[in-house]
């Protein structure tokens, strides 16, 4: 079985129930004596064997090891596993993007002629993935209002939809998924839920916990924490039974004639899903990460439980104060007590959301870019949720691509502006975005 999507087995550290700090810190790489204490970087695309029998094994999957970094590399499978850990899952694969995550994930159980149901409210990128390019393979996909009626939402299945999709906190929207009632509706219909947690990030919400199948995640967010490196990753919870609905995932549950006729569901149980993924998908599609990008991620999942709290401290001020202001017209931050999705918010994200909040100001578009032109502190670029606070106005944006008509269906209002609220003192960020509301 492939290492990178192994079972997280039962080493030292994980026979505790240990807490998302201490997995923060510790999980995924334990070394033996003698051994580098900090995830070694193993710089390199092959791996040499004496035994030619061996390596056959390898290619074969009756053998784990690492024979070639696309598909296994030492450093990326230790922090697939600290991500599994943190997540709670079964296995984790890393991506070379999020993009490639989400990709990944979804045609490890899709082909052409088959169909699945999304949330409206997805990232841009998303967005167009899963309503253009996917299309071009032949898979189609129907975008939801996630706020419908169980209903509505189950009115868009058809007999070959193979999964429901949707973001823990979505992107720019910063609207909370109903995370059980989506889990409801799939489940419902034989398929399996994927949520988007890059947002909340396992600190703030294991949608495993609420019925949820596969998780995936933009590394180059949260994760990372400081714009490092471009990263994504993948993570089974092992929980859904693909035999049981085997009709539906021929892919898992009949023999893949690449590997000799092998059946993943019968070979690897509950690692079925993982195992595909790493041994086929990235074996012929290749979007792997550098082993120096998975140990800059490493090294931001080391604090990630300390820095999601000053996230959301400091995005908390910033939403308090523009929602007080009357030059500001409209703020969308859960932890707002008069915020529509502050009920769910405290049900799915208890210890806080993330740093980012979506707001909009009175006036039209030319305010908004006289604004954000204004500020100092606060940096306009092309990224979200690092250590430094940054907007980012998404119509103009990261939604350019997207029509009028795609913009209001992903619920992106034209004024509507994204501001991720970092690390920094909360004072000097209010103070800068007061300085540039003072020049409107």
């Amino acid at each position: 079985m492939p290492g990178a999507a192994c079972l997280i087995k039962k080493e030292r550290i994980m026979k505790k129930n240990l807490k998302p700090g201490t997995l923060c810190v510790q999980a995924g790489w334990q070394p033996k004596n003698g051994e580098s204490r900090v995830v070694p970087i193993v710089q390199s695309t092959t791996f040499k064997y004496d035994d030619s029998d061996e390596m056959a094994m390898l290619f074969d999957l009756k053998k784990e090891g690492y024979f070639y970094t696309r598909l296994l590399n030492p450093t990326c499978d230790a922090v697939a596993k600290k991500i599994a850990a943190l997540e709670g899952g079964i296995g984790a694969m890393l991506t070379s993007s999020g993009q490639a995550a989400n990709f990944y994930a979804v045609f490890n159980i899709c082909s052409a002629g088959d169909h699945f149901v999304t949330s409206n409210e997805i990232y841009g990128g998303t967005y167009n993935l899963f309503g253009v390019t996917l299309k071009k393979l032949g898979i189609e996909c129907t975008f939801v209002d996630q706020e419908a009626s169980e209903e509505e939402i189950q009115a868009a299945f058809r007999p070959n939809t193979k999964l429901l999709f949707g973001e823990t906190i979505s992107n720019p929207g910063c609207k909370v998924l109903d995370i059980e009632k989506f889990a409801r509706i799939a489940h419902r219909n034989g398929v399996p839920l994927i949520v988007d947690n890059t947002f909340a990030t396992p600190i703030n919400c294991r949608p495993f916990e609420w019925g949820c199948d596969i998780v995936t995640h933009s590394t180059t967010k949260y994760m990372d924490g400081h714009a490092t490196q471009v990263g994504g990753c993948v993570v089974d919870s092992g929980n859904f039974d693909w035999d049981s609905h085997a009709d539906k995932y021929p892919g898992l549950c009949t023999p893949d004639e690449s590997y000799h006729g092998l059946t993943y569901t019968k070979t690897f149980g509950k690692m079925a899903y993982m195992t595909k993924l790493v041994a086929q998908l990235m074996r012929d599609l290749g979007s792997a990460p550098a082993p120096q990008n998975s140990f800059l991620l490493n090294l931001g999942l080391e604090t990630l439980h300390l820095r999601m709290p000053q996230h959301c401290r400091n995005a908390q001020r910033v939403a308090e104060f523009l929602s007080s202001d009357d030059r500001v017209a409209w703020v969308h931050y859960s932890g707002l007590e008069s915020d529509e999705y502050h009920e769910l918010a405290k049900k799915y994200l208890p210890n806080g959301s993330c740093g980012v909040l979506a707001f909009g100001l009175k006036g039209d578009r030319d305010t908004a870019v006289k604004f954000m032109d204004s500020l100092q502190l606060v940096s306009i670029v092309t990224h979200v949720a690092d250590a430094r606070t940054c907007i980012l106005h998404p119509a103009s944006h990261t939604h350019r691509q997207l029509s009028e008509e795609q913009l209001r269906e992903a619920g992106i209002a034209p004024d509507l502006m994204r501001l991720s609220v970092g690390i920094e003192d909360a004072d000097d960020i209010i103070d800068d975005i007061r300085q540039a509301l003072d020049k409107l």
